[in-house]
């Protein structure tokens, strides 16, 4: 099964860093916040990735394909014909990962849509690339097949910030909405799962997917919600990173599961 994250947006939010990278490449501890993601869905035995990139992509492309000397000790000797020579071979992840130009400012729903063919006609997995959690892949994937939808979102709750999902005690969501001053509820927090009938619901590259499609999938009744009672961060602002950056170097992030 297919893991597609978005990593092709802006990230005005935490533009202190985001106008030198992608959001995604932001770096907890010395390693992008993407990687620290793909290593929880790794954990899981889910190793074949699709990045949907856009803004700077160049730098995700360039991070992946020096991956193995970010991970090793190497000498470069210029008095023998530049030679390189690594030091340590370490064994890295048993990745393969596809980066996509999903385009500068195509919306949510259209990056995917433009990764059809790259996932063909099965179930896939798609998450946000700022977000960190330990999500249970594997339990997450089962609820997803028992339910028998055309989508699966992580639910979470996270306080106040964000807009709030309608569920009902059977996991069904009908609606979305604003918070509003009395709300404690929960929100998407990515880590879904999705049938390959989702492309009928992505027209274009202006398709927001939380909006045109995960909202209509709601009315039709084809949406359901595995709730996530465990930890859950998004890297919104530089807030969120130093936030993440403490926990991950206490030796106690949550989310390092493997």
């Amino acid at each position: 099964m297919k893991v597609v994250i978005l990593a092709g947006g802006y990230g005005t939010r935490i533009s202190e860093e985001s106008h030198l990278k992608p959001k995604p490449m932001i770096e907890i501890g010395d390693m992008p916040i993407l990687w620290h993601i793909m290593k929880v869905y790794s954990h899981y035995g889910f190793n074949d990735f699709i990045i949907c990139s856009g803004y700077k992509q160049s730098i995700i492309k360039e991070w992946f394909a020096d991956y193995y000397l970010h991970s090793s000790d190497v000498t470069f000797d210029f008095m023998v014909d530049n030679k390189m020579t690594i030091l340590n071979k370490r064994t890295v992840e048993p990745w393969k990962v596809t980066i996509v130009n999903t385009g500068l400012d195509t919306m949510t729903g259209g990056r995917v849509k433009r990764v059809q063919k790259y996932i063909g006609d099965e179930t896939f997995l798609l998450t946000y690339g700022d977000g960190v959690a330990n999500v249970d892949i594997q339990k997450l994937v089962q609820f997803h097949q028992e339910q028998g939808k055309i989508a699966t979102i992580t639910t979470v709750n996270p306080g106040q910030r964000f807009g709030i999902i309608e569920i009902d005690q059977e996991g069904t969501i009908h609606s979305f909405r604003e918070k509003s001053s009395v709300d404690g509820g929960i929100i998407n927090g990515g880590f879904m799962v999705f049938e390959p009938a989702i492309f009928d619901y992505l027209t274009n590259d202006a398709t927001i997917l939380e909006k045109d499609a995960l909202e209509r999938l709601a009315v039709e009744g084809e949406l359901k919600g595995y709730h996530h009672q465990g930890f859950w961060h998004c890297m919104d602002t530089q807030r969120d990173k130093q936030n993440l950056e403490q926990l991950w170097n206490s030796g106690e992030a949550p989310w390092k599961i493997w």
